[in-house]
């Protein structure tokens, strides 16, 4: 890879939807590309097309980030080569119907998909951004991590690991260089719901894939922690954070709560 002298980006899932947005904003601020997804022939498309209307450099790798093997590849790369500085975690799937009508298959491929391979892949690079005292992870979550209410199978406490890994790492690394985000996104105008057996057309107030991206690029310039760029109101993300901090320093208790103690003793 030619190297630019700004930070290669390393972008997963990026042969089509928020990935290849993704990919190409970044190509467009002048930043190279590593590009991971599944199909090979997409990837070369969209490479391609990258390298000619913006003149960056971009590399592409084949991967099920499903498969053990080809897992340990991305890590490598990741781990060994210098030039990525930003990690673009967007590989993720969903899976048809509820909890109680996927098989036990399915959703261990789910969690392999957005859980493990989310964590291997930040695992990675961490050590290198340490060492370097620079770095960006975007980890992909969704509203629906934060939305139990709405029905979508595992899929949201899946989104619901990522919110949470991506806020743990911003407090644990944020002083040693490191900026972490976490997008989370409303219905996107993407494949993702075909894939798993649901009408596009039919879901309300889906956003277009390159506004969702956009968007979540002024969260990143403004090195925001959590970016929802669905929200009108930031003020409620604001309060809700509040209420969650408040109740932090009330976990340490070493007695349950007199509510609970009352209630045991009236039995």
């Amino acid at each position: 890879m030619a190297q630019t002298a700004k930070p290669a980006v390393f972008v997963t899932g990026a042969s089509s939807g928020i990935g290849a947005t993704y990919a190409d904003r970044f190509a467009r601020r002048g930043h190279d590309l590593v590009l991971v997804a599944r199909d090979q022939a997409k990837l070369n498309d969209l490479a391609a097309r990258l390298r000619k209307e913006t003149g960056v450099s971009v590399d592409v790798l084949r991967a099920d980030l499903t498969d053990a093997a080809d897992l340990a590849r991305v890590e490598t790369r990741l781990r060994d080569d210098q030039h990525v500085g930003v990690l673009i975690n967007n590989a993720g799937a969903a899976a048809p119907g509820g909890f109680a009508e996927a098989d036990a298959d399915t959703l261990s491929t789910l969690i392999s998909l957005n859980v493990t391979a989310v964590t291997r892949l930040a695992s990675a690079v961490v050590p290198r951004f340490i060492k370097q005292g620079s770095g960006a992870i975007v980890n992909i979550g969704s509203v629906l991590g934060l939305a139990p209410e709405i029905s979508f199978g595992i899929y949201g406490a899946t989104k619901a690991y990522v919110q949470m890994l991506s806020q743990s790492l911003q407090v644990e690394l944020g002083d040693k260089g490191i900026y972490v985000q976490a997008v989370l996104p409303s219905a996107t105008r993407t494949e993702i719901w075909g894939k798993a057996g649901r009408d596009v057309n039919a879901v309300p107030g889906m956003m277009d894939v390159g506004e969702l991206v956009d968007a979540a690029l002024v969260g990143y310039d403004r090195r925001e922690a959590i970016t929802i760029p669905s929200l009108p109101d930031v003020t409620q993300w604001e309060q809700f954070n509040t209420a969650r901090q408040a109740m932090v320093p009330n976990f340490r208790n070493e007695h349950a709560a007199a509510r609970y103690r009352s209630v045991a003793s009236a039995a």
